[in-house]
């Protein structure tokens, strides 16, 4: 699909666009970009429209000195529905992702149709050793030494790496080595680096959203994770589940951290399913009122 381009803030923002139907809007994880979700794009646009955003510091999008935490990534993406006239949407978030859903539909819950989590951040303090590192003070002196202007060389270091972190196999490999191109460039090494440390320290994620998910009670919500995934584990995404009311789970055997590319066409049916099995959400300021008092008198 060819990349579209509008400017918010005075910043280019590029995202991809296809089909017809229910909106879609698809997050990337961190290094990643729209291009994460090709092999998915053109069967959900059978029965949708698809929107795929490049976050700011991502992909082709502009990579600023700024904010880049997950309540940041939220609004930009609230920024963009705005400017292309798409008043609500279906949220997928994939790993980082993952977390910037869950932001945006608590900050603009009356924009949010669905939430759709796959192998998503935020649920819980396991993380893979890779990006825990990548938080450690002089990590950005390090980052340029092992992804320098040269792509080849990232994706030297993934072809030698990734099999000795237990991330090797085709589909991780793919998503990661993917991502890993962005790091080439000195403004994607500092925007992954912002990003990484706004929601991961040395001893894991630092975020949580899991003492507020009692909130999605009202919002249909999927959580969708590779079994295998060795870089976030899916008992996150169970226990998760187990906290939503209502939520379902899919689980796609000996899959890993991009089930979208261990199985597309399972992947693209599974969402589909989801949209037209479930009524988009209303948002209600006086229940989520009484939901929020409730939860405090309980604690």
């Amino acid at each position: 699909m060819p990349v579209e381009t509008v400017e918010i803030h005075g910043r280019p923002v590029t995202f991809r666009r296809a089909g017809r139907g229910p909106v879609l809007l698809l997050v990337h994880g961190i290094t990643s970009s729209s291009q994460t979700w090709d092999a998915v794009i053109p069967l959900l646009a059978a029965e949708h429209t698809v929107i795929a955003l490049d976050l700011v510091g991502h992909g082709a999008s502009s990579a600023p000195r700024g904010d880049y935490s997950l309540g940041a990534h939220a609004s930009g993406i609230r920024d963009l529905l705005a400017v292309l006239g798409v008043p609500r949407a279906t949220i997928v978030g994939h790993s980082l992702g993952g977390g910037v859903a869950m932001q945006f539909v608590y900050q603009f819950p009356e924009r949010a149709e669905r939430l759709v989590l796959v192998d998503s951040g935020g649920l819980g303090n396991e993380v893979s050793l890779v990006l825990r590192l990548a938080t450690l003070p002089g990590a950005e002196f390090v980052v340029p030494l092992l992804f320098g202007p040269a792509s080849r060389l990232a994706g030297g270091v993934a072809s030698r790496v990734l099999p000795r972190l237990g991330i090797g196999d085709s589909a991780n490999a793919r998503g990661i080595g993917d991502g890993l191109r962005s790091l080439g460039r000195p403004e994607g090494r500092r925007a992954f680096l912002q990003t990484a440390r706004a929601v991961i320290d040395p001893a894991g994620q630092r975020v949580d959203a899991r003492d507020r998910l009692y909130l999605t009670e009202d919002l249909p919500t999927l959580v969708v994770w590779g079994e295998r995934d060795p870089i976030i584990p899916v008992r996150h995404g169970r226990e998760a589940h187990a906290l939503m009311p209502g939520s379902r789970m899919e689980e796609f055997p000996g899959a890993g951290h991009f089930p979208f590319n261990d199985d597309p066409q399972r992947f693209a049916a599974v969402l589909g399913h989801f949209v037209a099995t479930t009524e988009p959400a209303t948002h209600d300021e006086a229940r989520l009122e009484a939901r929020l008092r409730r939860q405090r008198r309980a604690g």
